[in-house]
């Protein structure tokens, strides 16, 4: 099936940080995409990113779903809740709840959706997510197969447990991370995909156990403190943030 446009949903991982372009900004998997969808839809393919960093699932809903309506793509990719699961009083069945409504919302205007269960972050953080990735992972699963979504599940992809794929911070894709994550959904789509962005670099040697403290001890300084502090004076990282790509414009043109 060719689709004619595409209109990204989400935070940060839809966004595309930690992946740049030469000119600081971030490309990330739903760029190389609609990029890829664009060769077999022609010029006029339509596709829009409306993903800002920080973002929780009702803002998410509450800012993103109208416009997506609007723009009446036939294609929307929804990826939210995960900086909702890095909270401790969060219910995950209600989140899972409100990312339904929006499915069903999505679904009824005749829209395909892609939806995702996310890749297994507690390789890394092993004491953030827990039960709380769980459940929306499940949900996801669940809610592909009522609504006949398209789920990529990047969570069985033991690739996902490679340090390479991830950037310094830990939490978000490295620029190897999000080329995989696109190659996952172009397949997931049916669409050919460049073999490149498959590949998994060689797993590097283990630390020596003082060394590796030290980097934890560098990764809590230079990411887990500003993070905290953000969210305990009630920040958020995409404040000032504008979606890079708030409408339905071929690929090679930005706002």
């Amino acid at each position: 099936m060719a689709w004619h446009s595409f209109v990204a949903m989400g935070d940060s991982f839809t966004e595309g940080l930690n992946d740049a372009y030469p000119d600081g900004t971030f490309r990330g998997w739903a760029d190389l995409v609609a990029a890829r969808m664009a060769v077999d839809s022609g010029p006029d393919f339509g596709y829009a990113n409306l993903a800002i960093r920080g973002k929780v699932m009702h803002e998410i809903v509450d800012e993103q779903l109208e416009p997506t309506l609007t723009m009446r793509p036939d294609l929307v990719s929804l990826a939210a809740g995960g900086n909702d699961a890095l909270r401790v009083r969060v219910d995950p069945h209600a989140l899972v709840r409100e990312l339904e409504s929006v499915v069903r919302r999505l679904r009824d205007t005749g829209a395909d959706v892609i939806l995702f269960r996310f890749a297994d972050v507690t390789v890394n953080l092993p004491a953030i997510l827990g039960r709380r990735a769980s459940v929306l992972n499940d949900g996801a699963r669940t809610l592909a197969d009522r609504y006949g979504c398209h789920l990529v599940d990047l969570f069985g992809d033991d690739a996902f447990r490679h340090p390479h794929m991830w950037s310094p911070d830990r939490l978000h894709l490295s620029p190897a991370g999000h080329r995989r994550v696109a190659g996952q959904v172009l397949n997931v789509l049916g669409v050919g995909v460049d073999e490149d962005w498959m590949l998994v670099p060689p797993a590097p040697e283990p630390n020596p156990w003082l060394l590796a403290r030290s980097a934890d001890l560098r990764w809590a300084r230079e990411h887990l403190a500003p993070w905290v502090s953000r969210h305990l004076r009630g920040h958020s990282s995409g404040e000032l943030v504008r979606a890079k790509r708030p409408e339905l414009m071929p690929i090679g043109i930005t706002e």
